[in-house]
């Protein structure tokens, strides 16, 4: 017996808070976070490792970068999540470890700039975070990022789309096996205007067939690569030479 479809559907115009992804919470890990897991590793896993007064990780979600920066570094991390949904699994998987690797870290379950945090860090990471800041609320995120970092230190930034999509575009999960059950899901992006519609929708599947269905609607706000090195420049972050993976910008602090 199917049951109704959940829609959530986040402020087109502020930051996630916390009654945001309460559907997708529960599909996340399920269905991407063991390709996440090896794609955070690539991308950030050389500049986490020469951490060497701590690890900030902005948008921590179920906690991909966070435990990845607690393995691979020996520094304080702080993980900055405002979203309880969210928060809850990866609260979870703290418990779960020894206690000599949860002394290291901190959640803060709020926005970065309502956290207030000074020169705790000298590696940030915003993983699959700026796409879904409102204009104003990725402003607001910048001079935090700055307060945040020591001098010198290294940003590493998951850049949004430069564009919405000409077409829609459709991103099928593959299945995942959980006992009697089958989870299954696809993303489906759409231009809207200027925005960027992502709806995720979700299937659970058992032996008489489907069991639930649930979608949610996230929007994303796309940013040329020229234009946010522009705006973080205002705040004092400069490229770093020799980096030149297309979908992550590095930057540094220049001291102040």
């Amino acid at each position: 017996m199917r049951t109704p479809s959940v829609i959530s559907r986040p402020s087109a115009v502020r930051a996630p808070t916390d009654d945001d992804y309460a559907v997708s919470a529960e599909f996340y890990d399920v269905l991407q976070a063991q390709q996440d897991a090896i794609r955070v590793h690539r991308l950030y896993g050389r500049d986490v490792a020469s951490a060497r007064h701590g690890v900030l990780d902005v948008g921590a979600g179920t906690g991909r970068v966070t435990l990845m920066s607690l393995l691979e570094s020996r520094v304080a991390v702080y993980a900055v999540e405002p979203a309880r949904a969210m928060r809850t699994p990866l609260m979870s998987r703290l418990a779960a470890l020894s206690p000599e690797l949860r002394e290291r870290i901190t959640v803060h379950p709020r926005r970065l700039e309502e956290a207030r945090l000074c020169a705790v860090a000298d590696v940030a990471v915003c993983h699959n975070t700026v796409a879904c800041l409102a204009p104003a609320a990725r402003r607001a995120l910048w001079p935090a990022l700055a307060r945040a970092l020591v001098p010198g230190g290294r940003l590493l930034l998951q850049l949004p789309p430069a564009r919405p999509p000409d077409e829609e575009t459709v991103r099928v999960f593959p299945d995942q096996r959980v006992g009697e059950h089958t989870y299954g899901g696809r993303m489906v992006m759409s231009a809207a205007g200027s925005r960027i519609r992502t709806r995720f929708d979700y299937r659970v599947r058992g032996a008489e067939g489907v069991l639930r269905e649930h979608t949610e609607t996230f929007w994303m706000w796309p940013a040329p690569r020229a234009e946010m090195v522009r705006d973080l420049a205002e705040h004092g972050f400069v490229p770093l030479p020799g980096r030149d993976e297309p979908t992550v910008l590095t930057l540094h602090l220049r001291p102040r």
